[in-house]
């Protein structure tokens, strides 16, 4: 564990929300689990700076923007004033919170380029796709819409079928169409721009495996390593909300090019307001800060590959460390809106006090890429057990005690040096834990002590030691221990609870607390009055935040022209297709698959690749099911229903053999079909 004896200079981050809509609770998982960090790092007495922006460019905030009638910078001024406020409520204190639409992102993002296309790593080659003549604008895979050329299927986006699954390149939909204006596109060329990953291969290949990841994504990243890197397109053409390419009218940088230098950007927003804060003492290539990103493992590629090439090209420092999490679960299953399960920010604050949801993240995170689930039921049991019958208790037990019997001071005595040491030696643990970020071991600690705390006091019994002639001296001591052992595990909760921090010292009557207080006891020291510090969640309030969501979707939709998910669950109904005989229906072939191995395919929106073992050979099939199975790897040993004779199919991702069977209405409610237990791969259904 790094010293202390120096304070560190520590940059994070967390990755930038896109401006084209709410944050909801899968979001805050990654801004708490910073912002836990951070604070952490504060209380220790080290220099850390937390940034973030909003990411404000793309052809999704420009048609979003004319779809409702304003300028895309009004958009997102909006969108960033929703944020920040969602942000300050859940208590994530960015030290800057800017955009990606700013002067400091755009003179960056010109230099880095420019270092690049000076040392030889941008290229240049004509594409062909299609182009919506109507619009004036190519048209990305998502935009277009067709009618599929397997099933028929009317309505489908440009990749792939939410119907049959099957996928396909855009140019093989039957009566193509562009989803913005409803054109018929066409096809044209473009001049596009490359970023030559693959000039960073050796360096990548040592950087990260130096530390810098955590071993599953490094293992993930080799799979990308090994397999050759290709060179990636940096570029798009107008019409495009963005910065303009120097010297390349018509021509944008893509998002995700100028997304993560919005890093370096907050971050010299930030410096050029702040005069003790040096920019390149931070992201010079001779830096010796440290610098940390938290992000999702959805976005892996980009800030472990595309980012420290650009960096390493461009010649700054790459990251010290790049931390990734796992998705959030709610009830053990995808966030769901018909469910209620899909929660927005604002909502859970409209219900719920955000330092429950702050503190069960905390009770969950540890240090791997694992999912996290959200349990709603446990979620109350925890918080109510943990934080208002252990901590909490502790004060309400002996405050009334000191107030009444020695007019609020506590008393010179420590008639439990055993507890107090016990607290002392779990200090360094915690503070390990937390620097690990392995917050669910810390609060595992932290709890451990406060039930080492009530239990001395039940022990003890002040309630009753009171009523006694002459124990008067012994309820003061125990009562002062307690007050002391619950300052001490505010302390250390302090980064999780600064709102409840915040109230125990007005209550303590003592400065903010900091790290090295675990070292003293208050003794002869004067206490303000007790205030209920923190209230039990009433289950009602769960039943009326779900309710809620339920409504916010009701309110948000409309009619898309695809089946989707109504407020109470139910599926609009479809036209069943032409009727067929029991002869074409035998044809088919399903077989019983077990999915060997799940991934995502590099540079499609909406495919996994599946690896799948049907008893005595092994297929390869790419599926449109990225938006519901965000982690493949929860798809991974399972078995699924495969249709084992259907042509083999070519894609520009590879080869397609065969389907697996999926229903739902699509986006994130798709469920892949799986057999009762006792199925075997290889299996024939019928």
């Amino acid at each position: 564990m790094p010293s202390t004896a120096k304070p560190r200079q520590i940059l994070v981050t967390s990755a930038l929300p896109y401006a084209n809509g709410s944050i909801h609770l899968g979001h805050m998982l990654e801004y708490i689990q910073t912002d836990i960090w951070v604070r952490f790092q504060k209380l220790r007495g080290n220099q850390a700076v937390y940034v973030c922006a909003d990411d404000a460019h793309g052809s999704a905030i420009m048609l979003r923007a004319e779809k409702e009638g304003i300028t895309p910078e009004q958009l997102i001024a909006n969108v960033q004033a929703e944020h920040s406020a969602d942000f300050a409520d859940f208590l994530v204190a960015f030290d800057n919170f800017h955009s990606t639409h700013s002067d400091e992102n755009r003179v960056l993002s010109e230099l880095i380029y420019k270092r690049l296309n000076d040392a030889g790593h941008i290229a240049t080659r004509s594409v062909t796709q299609y182009f919506d003549p109507e619009k004036g604008m190519f048209l990305a895979d998502r935009f277009i819409k067709g009618t599929c050329p397997k099933c028929a299927a009317e309505d489908q986006y440009g990749d792939n079928c939410e119907k049959c699954g099957a996928t396909y390149e855009p140019t093989e939909l039957k009566d193509p169409r562009s989803a913005i204006s409803g054109a018929t596109p066409v096809l044209k060329d473009s001049k596009h721009f490359f970023f030559k990953l693959p000039d960073f291969q050796a360096m990548l290949q040592e950087w990260t495996r130096s530390g810098t990841l955590q071993d599953a994504v490094a293992n993930k990243i080799a799979e990308w390593l090994d397999s050759g890197l290709q060179e990636w397109d940096i570029s798009r053409d107008a019409p495009y909300f963005g910065f303009e390419i120097p010297g390349e009218p018509g021509k944008y940088f893509y998002v995700w090019l100028d997304a993560p230098i919005g890093y370096m950007a907050s971050f010299k927003n930030l410096c050029d307001r702040t005069p003790e804060l040096d920019f390149d003492a931070f992201w010079g290539k001779d830096s010796t800060a440290e610098l940390y990103h938290f992000i999702g493992k959805d976005i892996v590629n980009f800030h472990t590959l595309f980012w420290p090439a650009m960096l390493e090209g461009a010649g700054f420092r790459k990251p010290t460390a790049v931390n990734v999490h796992g998705y959030l679960t709610v009830n053990g299953q995808k966030m769901s809106k018909s469910r209620g399960t899909f929660i927005k920010a604002r909502t859970y604050l409209d219900h719920l006090n955000p330092e429950y949801l702050r503190y069960y993240y905390a009770a969950k995170l540890g240090r791997g890429v694992e999912d996290l689930d959200l349990n709603l039921e446990d979620f109350v049991q925890k918080v109510n057990s943990d934080l208002v019958g252990k901590v909490v208790n502790i004060a309400s037990r002996c405050a009334g005690f000191i107030h009444k019997g020695n007019g609020g001071v506590m008393v010179d005595a420590n008639p439990a040096p055993e507890l107090t040491e016990a607290f002392a030696a779990a200090a360094p643990s915690i503070a390990e834990a937390y620097e690990k970020r392995d917050f669910s071991r810390a609060m595992r600690e932290i709890m451990a002590l406060a039930d080492k705390a009530n239990a001395y006091i039940a022990d003890k019994a002040p309630w009753a030691l009171n009523k006694i002639e002459g124990k008067q001296d012994e309820v003061q001591a125990i009562c002062s221990l307690g007050i002391n052992l619950f300052r001490q595990l505010v302390t250390m909760l302090k980064p999780v609870l600064p709102t409840l921090a915040s109230q125990a010292e007005q209550f303590l009557n003592v400065e903010p607390l900091a790290w090295t207080d675990l070292d003293t006891l208050l003794t002869n020291h004067q206490l303000n009055a007790f205030q209920p510090l923190m209230t039990r969640i009433e289950p009602a309030k769960i039943e009326a935040m779900v309710a809620a969501s339920k409504e916010d979707l009701a309110a948000s939709s409309t009619d898309s022209g695809t089946a989707q998910a109504t407020g109470n669950g139910e599926l609009t109904k479809e036209p069943l297709a032409p009727e067929i005989n029991f002869d074409a229906f035998s044809a088919v072939d399903l077989r019983i698959a077990l999915v060997e191995k799940c991934e995502f395919v590099e540079g499609a929106d909406k495919l996994l690749r599946l690896t799948l073992d049907i008893g005595d050979a092994k297929r390869n099939v790419f599926s449109g099911i990225k938006s519901a199975y965000p982690d493949p790897s929860k798809l991974e040993g399972r078995l699924v229903l495969y249709v084992a004779n259907l042509a083999p199919r070519k894609m520009k991702f590879g080869i397609s053999e065969g389907m697996v069977l999926a229903a739902g209405p699509g986006g994130s409610d798709i469920y892949l079909l799986s057999p009762d237990s006792g199925a075997k791969p290889g299996q024939r259904v019928m």
